[in-house]
């Protein structure tokens, strides 16, 4: 068995590269990890080795799709049984057009323009973030229906479940999507040079310790959300409210010390790749992010610490450019 697989190798690796992208795209959106992504598209790829798909006459997508989406479904259940330190933010990619893979960018020649959500909108934070109230199938269910616009009947194959189930599924999922879909701002691409004027503005304001700026640009609701994953310092709970926010930045600022940095595209919005000079006890590189509300102001600081979460990010002067 073994020695047949290696002598198939060859064209069943052509037949899988044709789909790595699709696969690494789906994986990354129902795990919201790039190093996930990374580790389940190598073992779908194994699979393959071992065991061509059995019905040709569809071609190798379905099955791929079939194999990564319940690999995912069974890494996403393994993730959240384990106790995880601090708040949990989706890992970053980077989606500017520089960028090279992995990406958030799927080819697909299949894929029409009627999805519900578009592919730069499938991997904003907020969406990947409203994507944890699903259950993992349910996840899988609303993935492939709206944002891979696959029909009722591919998706029960790709999740072996009949079609009135997917179709239930479907429903329940939208539902708990619901106070997503009344926030969301799909032509985020087209808000990027106000977002990124505005992370510039408040980037400012840190750097010259303008206390008072800082708080007038944070919403009454601001939350400061970090993620160190347990690996270094961050704050293990979230911190709300403007004041209490912008000191936290204040103090972190006055601590770190000499810092390098590069303005870029994270997820389909702007970010900044940081890393310290001297890190010393602190985290080396961190993204650090804002969710900025239709008001114009800032609802979210986000910062992710952990090595773990930054395997899709290149070091400080060698990614795109923002």
């Amino acid at each position: 068995m073994k020695g047949a697989g290696r002598a198939d190798a060859t064209p069943a690796a052509r037949e899988f590269d044709a789909h790595r992208r699709f696969l690494w795209g789906l994986c990354y959106r129902m795990t919201g990890s790039a190093a996930d992504a990374d580790d389940l598209v190598q073992e779908t790829y194994l699979k393959a080795l071992e065991r061509r798909p059995s019905e040709r006459e569809h071609g190798w997508r379905p099955w791929l799709t079939r194999v990564a989406t319940n690999l995912a479904i069974d890494s996403l259940r393994r993730r959240r049984r384990r106790r995880y330190v601090g708040p949990w933010l989706p890992a970053p990619v980077e989606t500017g057009e520089k960028s090279v893979l992995p990406s958030y960018e799927v080819s697909s020649p299949e894929l029409s323009t009627e999805a519900r959500y578009d592919l730069m909108e499938s991997v904003s934070f907020a969406f990947l973030l409203a994507l944890e109230r699903l259950t993992p199938r349910q996840r899988a269910v609303l993935l492939l229906r709206d944002v891979f616009d696959y029909d009722v009947l591919e998706t029960a194959r790709a999740l072996a479940m009949t079609q009135g189930n997917a179709k239930v599924t479907h429903l329940r999922a939208r539902r708990v999507m619901s106070a997503y879909d009344g926030r969301r701002t799909p032509a985020a691409r087209d808000r990027r040079a106000g977002d990124a004027a505005k992370l510039q503005e408040f980037l400012g304001h840190l750097e010259r310790r303008d206390v008072a700026a800082i708080e007038a640009m944070l919403a009454a609701d601001a939350r400061f959300v970090s993620d160190g994953g347990g690996e270094f310092q961050a704050a293990l709970q979230i911190v709300r409210g403007p004041d209490r926010v912008a000191r936290l930045l204040f103090g972190l600022a006055a601590k770190r010390g000499e810092v390098r940095a590069d303005l870029r595209e994270i997820n389909g919005q702007p970010a900044v790749v940081a890393e310290v000079v001297a890190p010393d006890r602190w985290a080396p590189r961190w993204v650090f992010r804002l969710e900025v509300g239709e008001d114009g102001l800032v609802h979210e600081v986000q910062t992710m610490l952990a090595p773990s979460k930054l395997t899709a990010i290149a070091p400080v002067g060698k990614g795109q450019a923002g």
